[in-house]
């Protein structure tokens, strides 16, 4: 049965990474559809301004008790990217409400804007978890590249008010209980390819040199406590936007503060292998960390 859902994860992450570097943009926005699941789309759980945020619910279609709760954050540099597709799906047929959100990108706002979203999502859930069959203290998240980041950050910001946002349900935590990282950048004051520097520029709302402060504040690294939840950390070892040395620190700065973590390099892979690479870890992370024994 593992062996099934694995396949399965690993044939949708193949399919998010086609869509998000060859099909048309009309293509890519295409929801994926999941047997055995039941689906809420765009449900709203943050106003901003004018606009609205929604995420979208995977679940069991038949629930007998509080679920666990993996919520997945896209990558594509903070500058693209949508819920639609999301490859954390096929841990509904294990017994996860999975919820896939959007947050602002870089050309609606930079930083903190986006970190500040998904702690809303957070937040929301906890909220209506009764309304959801959802548990509110099992909630795990899971990103790749840019999503991998705004994950780690949810995962050692807990509790910073500066990156808290507001809103509605700001009576509710928005920590996380366990972080799965594929290839996100999480010191991003280091030196990187200049395609990610570019995608950083654009995330703290101008030039590096010009806004050390604020890229400080983004970088997960920067946060890292012995409170922090479990960490799954997944990189490849070629990777040419975000070396796999972000990784290696980071994993070490959390062990020596204490905090289960676990990395995992992927032996001559790159960039965009590290989502496929982390898909049956994490399902096995996230049973360990999650399920109730």
């Amino acid at each position: 049965m593992r062996q099934r859902h694995g396949w399965l994860t690993y044939t949708l992450a193949v399919a998010v990474l086609l869509g998000q570097t060859a099909q048309p943009v009309m293509a890519r926005r295409r929801p994926i559809e999941v047997a055995n699941a039941a689906i809420q789309r765009d449900l709203i759980f943050k106003r901003v301004n004018s606009a609205v945020l929604t995420l979208d619910l995977y679940s069991p279609e038949n629930v007998s008790g509080p679920l666990p709760v993996i919520v997945w954050i896209h990558g594509g540099g903070w500058s693209r990217g949508r819920k639609e597709q999301c490859p954390a799906v096929s841990l509904v047929d294990d017994g996860y409400a999975v919820a896939s959100i959007d947050y602002r990108l870089t050309s609606v706002a930079p930083f903190p804007a986006q970190i500040e979203d998904c702690k809303a999502a957070v937040r929301w859930l906890r909220a209506n978890a009764s309304a959801y069959h959802l548990d509110p203290d099992r909630i795990g998240v899971w990103g790749n590249s840019a999503g991998g980041h705004l994950a780690a950050l949810l995962g050692t910001s807990g509790g910073v008010p500066e990156l808290e946002g507001n809103g509605d349900n700001m009576q509710y935590s928005s920590r996380v209980q366990a972080v799965c990282d594929a290839a996100g950048p999480v010191d991003l004051v280091a030196e990187m390819s200049p395609k990610a520097m570019s995608r950083i520029e654009a995330l703290l709302g101008g030039a590096l040199e010009k806004n050390k402060s604020k890229a400080i504040a983004a970088s997960p690294i920067h946060y890292v406590s012995k409170d922090d939840p479990p960490f799954l950390i997944v990189h490849g070892e070629f990777d040419r936007v975000v070396p796999v040395e972000q990784s290696q620190r980071f994993y070490e700065a959390l062990q020596k503060a204490g905090v289960n973590a676990t990395l995992k390099i992927l032996p001559q892979r790159g960039h965009q292998a590290a989502l496929i690479g982390a898909v049956n870890d994490a399902q096995v992370f996230f049973d360990t960390m999650l399920k109730k024994r």
